[in-house]
């Protein structure tokens, strides 16, 4: 992703758009092209940063260490959310800027937010569970209507 945003000229006009105040959600990879460092990331790998954080790529294992587990986040409301992660990076470090806002039991950060950036490192698209979705969709809505 990384690359391709160079290759296409799109990682200074997306810098531009984040910094502007544009809500942006990611989600596993994403979470890593938003955080401002990456702890253990690949020789030239950059990200597009806005999020106070630092993350670290394929945190938990290859594929075959994919898992699932219920995860509290009160700020979306109601019962746990059932994330999914697969080969997922975690957040190693939350700096003053941001907010964890989903931790797993062992203290691990795996959602955070800044403003109107949001990042999970699980994958709540493969659930049928929409409140964070929901939840990103309110930023952008106030946003738009500002």
């Amino acid at each position: 992703m990384d690359k391709l945003t160079r290759m296409f000229d799109l990682a200074e006009p997306l810098r531009d758009a984040i910094d502007a105040g544009l809500p942006v959600y990611g989600t596993c990879a994403g979470l890593i092209m938003l955080s401002d460092r990456i702890v253990d990331g690949i020789a030239g790998q950059r990200s597009l940063g806005g999020l106070d954080v630092a993350v670290r790529r394929n945190a938990f294992g290859n594929q075959n260490d994919s898992f699932e587990t219920d995860l509290d986040v009160p700020v979306i409301g109601g019962p746990p959310v059932h994330a999914v992660f697969i080969r997922a990076p975690v957040v190693d470090e939350v700096g003053p800027a941001a907010t964890a806002i989903g931790v797993l039991d062992d203290g691990r950060v795996v959602a955070v937010e800044q403003g109107n950036l949001l990042g999970t490192s699980f994958h709540p698209e493969v659930t049928n569970d929409y409140r964070f979705h929901a939840y990103f969709l309110d930023k952008a809505r106030a946003w738009a209507s500002r």
